[in-house]
């Protein structure tokens, strides 16, 4: 891809996915964009009929979930296929391209190792080829998408040097020096 096709993201206007949504388009004139920590972003395009989509997906869930949870990625996937479908897209020449899955925070250990393997296996289920992936890592993305040529982009946000090395306090616990115990 030439550099002066870049030039997209300056000439186009920028439409935000958020989490539990997804979007579809066939209109040359905007992009996709979304910020990723755990969460796994699906850029899904058809680049002969030149149209495409994005979701944002929170948790994987399963099927049970998709009539409650519209965060979930069975719910998600399923919209966003469906809506390139109904746009014109045809299934042979579906691709995708997969962002996020990032472990940027001590407390949610597992859950972008867990939504990037949901992913994976939705895909190839489905039998759509993924074209490229970024997935994984200790970093959030940002990420933008041209939903009419599959172009895309990345950038990687570096974590606050508080959160890379800050441990949640351990609550001190101090051991009664004798039997007694105080309550207060």
């Amino acid at each position: 891809m030439n550099v002066e096709n870049w030039d997209i993201f300056n000439q186009t206007s920028p439409v935000n996915v958020v989490q539990g949504e997804y979007k579809v388009s066939d209109n040359r004139n905007l992009y996709f964009s979304t910020v990723l920590g755990s969460c796994v972003s699906v850029c899904l395009y058809d680049d002969i009929a030149g149209l495409g989509g994005m979701n944002h997906i929170l948790l994987p869930g399963e099927q049970s979930d998709q009539g409650r949870y519209a965060r979930y990625g069975v719910h998600l996937m399923e919209l966003l296929i469906n809506g390139v479908l109904r746009s014109g897209g045809q299934k042979p020449n579906l691709k995708a391209k997969v962002f996020g899955g990032a472990q940027i925070s001590k407390a949610n250990v597992g859950i972008g190792a867990k939504n990037a393997a949901f992913v994976r296996a939705f895909l190839s289920a489905e039998g759509i080829p993924c074209a490229s992936e970024s997935l994984g890592g200790r970093q959030a993305r940002k990420v933008q998408f041209v939903p009419t040529s599959g172009m895309a982009r990345q950038m990687l946000i570096e974590a606050p040097k508080a959160l890379e090395t800050e441990e949640r306090p351990k609550r001190v616990v101090e051991k009664p020096t004798s039997d007694e115990i105080t309550l207060f």
